[in-house]
């Protein structure tokens, strides 16, 4: 079988992968030069996937930036990504830009499945129209289909062989002919009966999160004032073997979905008339993280005597989650932004993340940072972050995950 995949990012490039593993010739095709051109030489600029995966794929894989090439593959995915405006509403360029180019070399007989995340009738509504403008019905010379990407950078425990895939289509033969396609790489394909139902899954997933987390959030912002410690009532709540769900307080959402995808269902929902206050109470809670963080921060120095301008503040991890140097959407940011606005003197470590062009800065050694910053947040932990060592030599810690609990320590303050 030949595999067309469009997008080479976080979802794309596993899928690709994981079908040239199998031993299907791949076609994946990235509007980056320079990230089609690294594949080529076997590098891979994504951290789930080892480069010593791609260069051993040899000829299985061929990154291009050219759409003619899909012509001859039997499925083809669109995995692109779906960002927000300014105004925070959806951005679907990169999913119209990818249907329309398809277009122009689709064939009969060929499945196209869409996995960006989106709003419920994207698929029918926006990129079934497109894509019949290549002169073909959808339905009857091609097949449609939605499956929602499920990953999750970083992590190990689920894979894409052993996360359950969510398939809708515009059919039924469109439904089960994406559920074969996936089963090859895929150990549970999920079908359900339409393609609204598969992208609005997606989005019940991600609100979920978010909605809870806000929650967390709000309570650690209330306990913050009442002097009660977030970390133990959290602790104590998840000892609860029902009826419970641990999430924790923290800086702020980052990654693609969470921050992005409730205003997806959001905006959608004012297009029939209803507000989805619930949901958007919650991104708003979210949001306001950073800015409380900042606070913290500001707060912990006056209370050390120091004002926020002219203090050198470190920043102990600035990538979304822990284990990964994916950036997009990372509270980090926004906090180093409100601090640098006030003065602060920045400076930051994180192993993954070597340099930060936007502020000018680099990682510097750990070893450097605890002995020459007035203030050490610890906004992102790491895998393998010495916290003790932080805790005793760090003149002032602002803790906003959690992992100092537990240390009696004067100079820690925590979320």
């Amino acid at each position: 079988m030949k595999v067309g995949i469009v997008g080479l990012g976080y979802v794309g490039l596993p899928l690709a992968v994981a079908y040239a593993e199998e031993g299907h010739e791949v076609i994946g095709v990235d509007i980056s030069q320079r990230v089609v051109e690294a594949l080529a030489r076997g590098e891979s600029h994504i951290e789930d996937v080892a480069a010593e995966r791609v260069g051993g794929l040899g000829a299985r894989l061929h990154p291009t930036t050219r759409y003619a090439e899909l012509a001859h593959c039997d499925t083809v995915v669109i995995a692109v990504p779906t960002p927000l405006t300014r105004n925070r509403e959806p951005d679907l360029g990169p999913v119209v830009a990818a249907g329309r180019s398809l277009a122009g070399v689709l064939q009969r007989g060929q499945l196209v499945v869409l996995e960006s995340t989106s709003y419920p009738g994207t698929t029918r509504e926006r990129l079934v129209p497109l894509l019949e403008e290549s002169g073909l019905a959808a339905g009857n010379d091609f097949a449609v289909a939605y499956s929602p990407e499920r990953v999750d950078p970083g992590r190990a425990d689920y894979t894409l062989r052993t996360t359950p895939k969510v398939v809708g289509g515009l059919t039924g033969s469109c439904r089960e002919r994406a559920a074969a396609f996936y089963s090859i790489v895929c150990d549970d394909v999920v079908q359900v009966s339409s393609l609204e139902i598969a992208e609005l899954t997606k989005l019940l997933e991600n609100v979920f999160r978010s909605v809870n987390i806000a929650l967390v959030n709000e309570l650690a912002m209330l306990c913050d004032r009442m002097g009660i410690d977030i970390w133990e009532v959290v602790d104590a709540a998840s000892t609860k073997p029902y009826g419970y769900m641990r999430f924790e307080p923290g800086p702020g959402m980052g990654g693609h979905c969470l921050p992005v995808d409730p205003f997806y269902l959001a905006w959608r929902a004012r297009e029939f008339d209803t507000t989805t206050e619930f949901i958007e109470l919650a991104g708003e809670v979210n949001q306001a993280m950073p800015h409380f963080c900042f606070e913290k921060i500001a707060r912990a120095l006056n209370d050390s005597s120091r004002p926020v301008r002219g203090s050198r503040v470190a920043i102990l991890g600035v990538s979304y989650k822990p284990g990964v140097g994916d950036m997009r959407e990372s509270p980090a940011l926004r906090i180093m932004g409100l601090l640098r606005e006030h003065g602060a003197d920045l400076r930051y470590h994180d192993d993954h993340v070597p340099q930060l062009p936007e502020f000018g800065l680099v990682s510097e050694p750990l070893d450097e940072l605890l002995g020459d910053s007035d203030c050490v947040a610890i906004v992102t932990a790491h895998p393998g972050l010495d916290v003790q060592r932080v805790v005793d030599d760090a003149p002032l810690v602002v803790d906003f995950r959690g992992v100092t609990a537990g240390r009696t320590a004067g100079n820690v303050v925590r979320l």
